[in-house]
């Protein structure tokens, strides 16, 4: 993953390079340029696309990540709880499918405001195979218990693009992530009175920093690239986020494209509460299939 991180990043700041000298070179040359016969005109202005630059586009689809968890909730008198991994110890299932939406306002040429949402709900039944302990309570090994994974993310961001062309545009990202998280643990015995249960919800603010990019592949394909990193602590809550996206839009009719990409996400968070002192980490990665509406006047691009 860090690999694909890295990758990205270097990505950007090639296209960046690349672009910057090509409009260079261009602007040095001050004679016409001789037209071969056998170059064809694009058949389309890419100010005119539907799908292209304008003000407003909404996206609502599924994703089916893969995942990865981890927690360890133990009490403020010092005793640190188990370790525990949601899929090997707690039988919850790596693949899930979950639902995915976001809303952007494209201000002016450089500027946006977006909004993502993504939720993802997780339960599973499995026997011990191991004693654990979570929060004020030890599960014996052989008890069967069920848990569940509740999680919200919600995010907002501002991007600004320092390049900004009709068919391509690179900028910045500074946002925040908002993890609404819960995950539990109950069993119960033969009668209500051995049942007992615990569970650790927190909220937890992430801000993130990133690059992303923008590119007209044809008149009827685009490609967006983003990626996006920051630890920060705040008060009672220590986190890390990274995350990244790459995605291909196909225009269908109009306004109306299909988007399939590839996200992925990491957290780490500890969190301190009243009586409880606990330790969350979440990565999922996946593919997402969405339905993108476009809509607005377009935003002018420059053309030099």
């Amino acid at each position: 993953m860090k690999k694909l991180f890295s990758f990205l990043i270097i990505s950007l700041f090639w296209f960046s390079a690349n672009a910057q000298t090509t409009a260079e070179i261009a602007t040095e040359n001050t004679l016409p340029a001789v037209q071969n016969d056998s170059d064809k005109p694009q058949d389309y202005d890419p100010e005119d696309l539907p799908w292209h630059a304008r003000r407003f586009k909404f996206n609502a689809g599924v994703f089916f990540p893969t995942n990865s968890a981890e927690v360890q909730v133990g009490t403020n008198n010092g005793d640190p709880g188990s370790l525990i991994d949601f899929e090997k110890d707690l039988g919850f299932n790596k693949t899930s499918t979950s639902f995915a939406g976001s809303f952007e306002w494209r201000i002016s040429r450089r500027s946006r405001l977006g909004s993502e949402f993504f939720y993802l709900k997780r339960t599973s039944t499995k026997k011990l195979e191991r004693d654990i302990q979570f929060g004020d309570n030890t599960y014996n090994v052989n008890t069967t218990i069920s848990a569940f994974q509740d999680s919200q993310i919600a995010r907002i961001y501002y991007g600004y693009a320092f390049i900004s062309k009709p068919k391509y545009e690179i900028g910045a990202l500074i946002g925040a992530h908002v993890l609404f998280g819960d995950v539990g643990l109950k069993v119960q015995g033969e009668n209500v009175q051995a049942e007992y249960k615990d569970n650790f919800d927190f909220t937890a603010p992430l801000p993130d920093l990133g690059l992303w990019a923008e590119v007209v592949l044809a008149k009827k394909w685009g490609l967006y690239v983003n990626t996006n990193y920051f630890a920060l602590k705040i008060n009672d809550i220590d986190g890390r986020i990274l995350s990244y996206n790459l995605s291909v839009l196909y225009n269908v009719y109009k306004n109306f494209s299909l988007t399939a990409g590839y996200t992925g996400l990491n957290i780490r968070v500890d969190a301190e509460k009243e009586r409880l002192n606990g330790y969350f980490k979440w990565g999922y990665n996946g593919p997402t299939l969405t339905a993108t509406y476009s809509f607005g006047n377009h935003v002018k691009l420059y053309k030099h």
